[in-house]
């Protein structure tokens, strides 16, 4: 590929932009849903190449996109309705998550979220059915991470069969 060609360069940005996109799912500091749409939108948008189909990959990207942020909160939020874990004990693990994430880079993140979980619930529920009720909302937040990293993964695919036929 010659990267004086606009065209390929522009292809090979957006291509990195997707693929960080998609680890960034992963990885919590990241927007990824937000990344692998973006480079697809530069690709549409500024890439070489025929219009109609440039078109039609970004709209249904942008409603991959669309549809995958709002079933990441819709679906889960569900679940841990259900499952009765209350609002202040995710607000405590996402407190304590980003302060876990300074102390202990990565893995703080996860131990100070499941921690704040565990002890609003410690509190609320007792020894006895804190962990249970702990576990539920893991379930609805990997869920979450399931949902968005499955929406990153099929704006790539698109992108590649965008790739490969415009």
């Amino acid at each position: 590929m010659d990267l004086s060609d606009t065209g390929g360069a522009i292809a090979l940005i957006s291509g990195l932009m997707i693929l960080t996109g998609v680890v960034g799912v992963l990885v919590p500091v990241l927007p990824g849903l937000l990344l692998s749409w973006a480079g697809v939108m530069l690709w549409a948008v500024l890439g070489d190449g025929s219009g109609s189909a440039r078109l039609l990959v970004a709209v249904l990207a942008s409603v991959l996109a669309g549809l995958g942020m709002v079933i990441k909160f819709l679906w889960p939020g569900k679940k841990l309705k259900n499952s009765g874990v209350p609002t202040s004990a995710l607000l405590a693990g996402g407190v304590l998550g980003l302060i876990g994430f300074f102390v202990v880079p990565f893995v703080g993140l996860i131990l100070g979220f499941v921690l704040g979980i565990w002890l609003v619930e410690l509190q609320r529920l007792g020894i006895e059915r804190a962990w249970p009720s702990t576990r539920s909302a893991l379930a609805a937040v990997g869920l979450s991470l399931l949902v968005e990293f499955a929406a990153a993964l099929a704006i790539a695919v698109l992108w590649l069969f965008g790739l490969a036929f415009a």
